[in-house]
Formats: structure tokens, C-alpha cells, sequence
């Protein structure tokens, strides 16, 4: 797949605090009358697009959004006894809102740009430069401080993308925070961002991170 292959508008779901990454899984709980008709809508093309993209609240009050969001293709899904959905996005690739659509449908469209983020499509990423025990030392006092546990024969053993990319989704962080690791040019930037958020927290920063 590539840019091209991908549409010029796609529906948008603006969720405070969820990440989603290219080659990354998201799972979503929909219930909302709009967003339920956005999954149905979805369903009925043929690339299954949802694109994830973060509230952008200014002072103004205006209900504004992140240029900056992820697409993601549903890929599983499963229906409650009372209408909702059990969703999971795979994330295919970043994208940048170039204006908002108006039309009749409950929930938000956008005309998009896919050229700048090309390699969101391609293999995985490596990040050379990645210190892994510096690196695995920090979480391990991360994890202390928050007094949280997690499978680290997992962690240890998973690579480089899928280790930077599900602590860069699971983590609790900020919206702004959030908006900084989806932002980030290459996976060692995204690194350096996550090992900055880490310190900052270390050091006392307000920062509250938990796993989810």
C-alpha cells in the first residue's frame, strides 16, 4: 500500500487521550449514537478507516482538533446484547487535517494529506541509536516508583517498534504528552521523547503515569 491507495477524506473520532501508532492495535469500546453510525459507515468501505485524532481546546472554547492524527482500519469488531461495539484499530498510517468537511453526518469528516508520513506504510522500524539496558534500567525505576508490575520476559524480548510503541500507548499520559510520541519524525524520537516523560516523572514532575 501506499499514499495513493488511501482516500482524500476519512471520518475522524477526536478521543482525549488515546493513541493510536501505525502497525499498533487499538481497542475501543463504541457506544455513542454518532460514533456507532461512524463504525457502521466505516464498515461499508472498502479501506475501513477511522482516523484518531486528539481535541485541540483553546481558550476560545472553539472544539478544534490536532492537525496531526493516525488512521487506523477496523479489523475486529463484536456486538453487545445492547448495541455496542467491541472494536480494534489497526493503525495503517499518520495523516494531517487539511480542513474539515461539513455535511449531514453526525459525526466529523476531514480532508486529509498522507504524502508527509509514507513511511508509516512501509516495514517496521528500527532505531539504531537505542540504548536497550540504559534503557530497560530507567523503566525498571519507572515502574518502582509507580509501584507498577508488568511481564518483563515480554518486554525484554519484544523489539524495538512493538516495546517504544505499546509503553508509548499504554503508559497514562497527557493529551499533550500523547500528541508529542504520535508527532515524532522516527521511532528514536520517539524514544527520547518517552525516556524524557519517564525522567521528568522520576524527577517529581506532576505527571502521573500508571499502565494500563
Amino acid at each position: 500500500m501506499n499514499a495513493a491507495d488511501l482516500p482524500d477524506t476519512i471520518s475522524v473520532f477526536p478521543l482525549p487521550g488515546a493513541l493510536l501508532l501505525p502497525r499498533s492495535r487499538l481497542p475501543l469500546h463504541i457506544f455513542e449514537p454518532r460514533y456507532l453510525q461512524m463504525f457502521e459507515d466505516a464498515l461499508k468501505t472498502s479501506e475501513r478507516l477511522i482516523g484518531m485524532v486528539q481535541p485541540d481546546p483553546k481558550p476560545d472554547g472553539k472544539d478544534r482538533l490536532h492537525s496531526i492524527g493516525c488512521a487506523g482500519r477496523i479489523t475486529q469488531f463484536s456486538e453487545t446484547e445492547d448495541g455496542r461495539y467491541m472494536i480494534t484499530l489497526s493503525g495503517i498510517s499518520r495523516f494531517r487535517i487539511l480542513r474539515e468537511c461539513d455535511g449531514f453526518q453526525p459525526y466529523r469528516r476531514c480532508d486529509v494529506a498522507w504524502d508527509a508520513f509514507e513511511h508509516d506504510l512501509g516495514r517496521s522500524e528500527t532505531d539504531p541509536g537505542f540504548d536497550r539496558p540504559a534503557f530497560m534500567a530507567l523503566l525498571d525505576r519507572y515502574f518502582c516508583a509507580q509501584q507498577l508490575s508488568t511481564d518483563w520476559d515480554a518486554i525484554k524480548d519484544a523489539e524495538d517498534e512493538l516495546l517504544i510503541n505499546s509503553l508509548s500507548m499504554l503508559l497514562d499520559l497527557g493529551p499533550e504528552d500523547r500528541q508529542a510520541l504520535l508527532e515524532a519524525p522516527s521511532l528514536s524520537a520517539r524514544r527520547e521523547t518517552l525516556v524524557t516523560l519517564m525522567e521528568y516523572a522520576l524527577r517529581g514532575g506532576q505527571s502521573k503515569e500508571t499502565m494500563q
